[in-house]
């Protein structure tokens, strides 16, 4: 029997997951909730094979939740709906099993899941396709001034806060509107945020 706990924020969407698998003759929903941490003190209570979670919930996201059960045997298996290049490297690095969207069929969930049982991983493929597509093109630097940008940091302020000179944050601005083809901070802030660059 696989034994899965699920984390969805949207009452209805966690209800009919959970009857749809227990449908299933060789799973057993064992847990159910709606946060990133009701979701960690689930696992730890139950010991489940898989869990299966949204990314945004609230108290905890789906991403940190996943990286917190990194070193743990219980597998992981994003069901989103945020095809977005960003969520995807870093649930990746996380080690997750699967990341699938919500529009899938529902037998293919449980497909996957049968399927990553036996060791494999299962990714979405349009989110493949993208991942190698759209590569985040800024370096760190660029990432922590955009970051900084993003939170509403003047030039000045991101100045001091990395010890450069205002003149080097313009020259960095700058090739960053270059490299995200904008042609100001707001278009920027919002295509990184878009990408899931920002996570």
């Amino acid at each position: 029997m696989i034994r899965i706990v699920i984390a969805e924020d949207q009452g209805l969407l966690l209800g009919a997951l959970g009857s749809l698998l227990d449908m299933e003759e060789d799973m057993e929903v064992v847990g159910k909730a709606k946060n990133g941490e009701e979701a960690l003190e689930l696992v730890q209570q139950h010991q489940p094979d898989v869990c299966i979670m949204d990314i945004e919930m609230p108290l905890k996201s789906g991403l940190d939740t996943a990286e917190g059960l990194k070193d743990t045997s219980c597998k992981v298996i994003i069901l989103t709906t945020f095809a977005r290049p960003g969520y995807f490297d870093r649930a990746r690095k996380a080690g997750v099993s699967g990341y699938l969207l919500k529009d899938s069929p529902s037998d293919e969930l449980a497909n996957s899941i049968r399927t990553i049982m036996e060791g494999k991983k299962i990714y979405a493929p349009e989110l493949v396709d993208m991942a190698f597509s759209e590569e985040n093109p800024l370096t760190e630097r660029e990432e922590q001034l955009m970051k900084l940008m993003a939170d509403g940091k003047s030039t000045k302020q991101i100045a001091s806060e990395l010890y450069l000179t205002n003149g080097t944050v313009r020259n960095y601005i700058s090739v960053i509107l270059d490299k995200l083809e904008v042609s100001n901070r707001i278009e920027a802030i919002s295509l990184f945020k878009e990408k899931g660059w920002d996570k």
